[in-house]
């Protein structure tokens, strides 16, 4: 089913325009518009695009190729780096804060009147944007009609890269050491003109890691509501299409919008991880950009594209997987469903010693789940591919990791198995430390033994009130949802653990988990029966021809896992080599490697390191940066260290370093 050729639309990029858009309070914020050759009317919509990556660079190449493509198809598109990013002035601190969202406010409201444009605005993007889109639309600016959200999220806590079930993510440290990185980059003399240093110096000197903050609220409170839509989803009054893959990390937030949402909407998963579909692996790749615009033409232009007459919800229900960290298969078909969540028949399933029983079975033991911390080697990363790299990400074959858990396993199936939503998990536990980390997976066994994961999450659990140490209690966990075929002659397993590093940060002492096996029941929601299966046809993918740029030296992606078999400590590394390309006159340098290691039976072993390089260099301009980012654990205390360095030419014109502390 793999399918990674993508068509260009044109032998030349479509024609752009670098702008300055004024804001109230005097900062002024640069932008790529690109306004179509061949307007689709005499005035035409402007889709947007916010985020702070860089447009005059970092994300010149995948700007060009899709609102290019808009413009092609003969409507306006702008890419926008918000304050603090880019070439734009003022400081950014952290993402999504209230000055973001105010300052989208005013550039909405000033593309809608220029003398090009009929008044409509819609908003386009990914991760960042994505959240951008959804929070946006909250605030009802009169201009935005509709948003496109890829690969986002409506609860900044539940489902983020920060915590999972809240436990600690390490791939929320990943991105908080990224962040730190970014907020400290260089405005471009050829674009910021004289004004470069001045822009520069002040970001450095306004300069904190972001990820202080995001540790200092382990739990869910106002800090992370800020931002997330369905504290209220009324808020939102324009048409939505949601977007994202089973891969991913931002799923099931596409199934909650659907669910909650009270406006035009329509969501799409399909096989792919932290990607638009035009580009989406494992694949396969589909004409999203051709989709996106009769989402604008129907929305921004008020004609009939037939969009809304199809399914609100397109799922792909995945069959067959073949686990590979560098490149995964999956195959399997579409389904449509009008309604979230559908009406389904529940198959349920019960322990009996260690199979998956369709009928309870007596049993008085008990089961002491303590895993090794070193469990979840071949776990991948929570969002695979989101450094943008091509890294050895994705989980491979689980069978290490499943030796080293409890595992129950069906007979091996004689007819299809199907999953489509949340899969339940009831049980009844005990333990006598404060909290406890259980992760749940579930996998596809095939014949010949190969143990490909399906879905899985994680608790981080805490007894209720009154509950003593070591006294049992009931807990029902949905598992992230899915839409999967389990073949016949394979096998389901259901894999528990107290560990899943280095996905998960570990607890640090008493991890045990005591569980009573005939307590546990597994529900799975089967097909709906409304369930439409024909087959969709969502055309080829395609994009606009992208700017040039130069590729002088190629990364190449590493991941090494090794143990020391003295200690028994597991080190995984992950490492880019030095890459350099140019584009525009700016050369750019780039390195980056993150590592984490731990001892299998100490908590408190955990570390989790990041280190960034990068270099920027025009004709008698350079500059540099370096952070190191180091999280451990010291006298009990979670402990950040961060730091950064900055270079003009040969000399260094900034260092700082942070230490903070924290409990978890």
């Amino acid at each position: 089913m793999q399918n990674f050729s993508v068509r260009v639309t044109g032998d030349r990029p479509p024609p752009f325009r670098q702008i300055v858009i004024p804001l109230s309070d005097g900062t002024k914020l640069t932008a790529r518009l690109w306004l179509p050759e061949t307007p689709a009317a005499e005035k035409v919509p402007v889709v947007l695009e916010w985020i702070p990556y860089r447009q005059s660079d970092g994300t010149a190449l995948a700007d060009s190729m899709m609102h290019g493509y808009f413009a092609e198809c003969g409507i306006a598109a702008c890419r926008v780096d918000i304050r603090g990013s880019g070439n734009s002035e003022g400081l950014l601190r952290d993402e999504y804060l209230k000055q973001e969202q105010d300052d989208a406010l005013e550039v909405i409201a000033w593309l809608a009147g220029q003398d090009w444009c009929n008044g409509n605005v819609g908003m386009i993007g990914i991760s960042w944007g994505g959240f951008a889109g959804l929070q946006i639309a909250a605030r009802r600016p009169p201009a935005l009609k509709a948003i496109v959200t890829a690969c986002s999220t409506d609860d900044r806590y539940s489902d983020d890269v920060h915590f999972m079930g809240g436990a600690l993510l390490n791939d929320g440290l990943q991105w908080g050491a990224g962040l730190f990185t970014q907020l400290g980059r260089p405005a471009d003399p050829a674009h910021a003109g004289d004004d470069w240093r001045r822009i520069w110096m002040e970001r450095l000197e306004g300069l904190e890691p972001p990820l202080a903050g995001w540790l200092s609220h382990m739990d869910r409170d106002d800090f992370w509501k800020h931002g997330s839509v369905c504290e209220n989803y009324d808020d939102i009054e324009c048409a939505v299409f949601a977007v994202g893959g089973w891969v991913d990390g931002y799923s099931d937030p596409i199934l909650r919008l659907m669910e909650n949402l009270d406006v035009p909407r329509k969501g799409l998963i399909g096989p792919w991880t932290h990607m638009y579909p035009t580009w989406g692996q494992p694949g396969p790749q589909i004409g999203f950009l051709q989709e996106c615009m009769r989402w604008w033409r129907h929305w921004l232009m008020d004609e009939d594209t037939g969009v809304m007459d199809e399914p609100m919800l397109r799922l792909w229900v995945g069959q067959n997987p073949k686990p590979d960290a560098r490149s995964p298969e999956i195959d399997g078909g579409w389904i449509g469903l009008d309604q979230w969540p559908p009406q389904a028949n529940e198959t349920t399933f019960f322990a009996d010693d260690r199979t998956l029983s369709p009928t309870p079975a007596r049993q008085d033991s008990k089961v002491v789940l303590d895993s090794p911390l070193t469990l979840g080697a071949t776990g991948g990363e929570w969002c695979p591919l989101d450094a943008g790299g091509n890294g050895p990400e994705f989980a491979s074959d689980q069978r290490a990791d499943d030796g080293q858990a409890w595992c129950l396993d069906t007979r091996p199936l004689a007819e299809p198995l199907h999953l489509v939503g949340h899969a339940r998990l009831k049980l009844r536990v005990s333990f006598t430390g404060e909290r406890a980390l259980l992760v749940i997976r579930l996998n596809e066994i095939k014949p010949d033994g190969t143990s490909a994961r399906v879905t899985f999450t994680a608790r981080r659990l805490k007894r209720p009130n009154g509950v003593a140490p070591g006294e049992a209690f009931d807990v029902t966990i949905a598992v992230n949802a899915v839409a999967h075929r389990f073949s016949p002659g394979s096998r389901l397993r259901l894999a528990l653990s107290t560990s899943y590093w280095p996905m998960f940060w570990p607890e640090a002492d008493e991890t045990a988990i005591r569980i009573a096996p005939d307590s546990l029941e597994l529900s799975l929601p089967g097909m709906p029966a409304e369930a439409d299966d024909a087959q969709p046809d969502l055309g080829e993918a395609l994009h606009a021809k992208p700017v040039a740029s130069t590729t002088i030296v190629a990364p190449e992606y590493k991941r090494y896992v090794v143990t020391d078999q003295a200690s028994g400590m597991v080190h995984l590394r992950s490492e880019d080599t030095p890459s350099t390309w140019a584009i525009d006159g700016l050369s750019i340098s780039n390195r980056y490697d993150h590592d984490y290691s731990i001892l299998p039976h100490d908590g408190g072993s955990a570390r989790a390191g990041f280190q960034f390089a990068q270099s920027y260099e025009r004709e008698g301009w350079s500059v540099a940066i370096e952070t190191d980012t180091q999280v451990f654990r010291d006298n009990g205390k979670l402990v950040l260290k961060s730091r950064f360095t900055a270079r003009e030419a040969d000399a260094t014109v900034f260092k700082r370093n942070w230490t903070h502390s924290f409990d978890y």
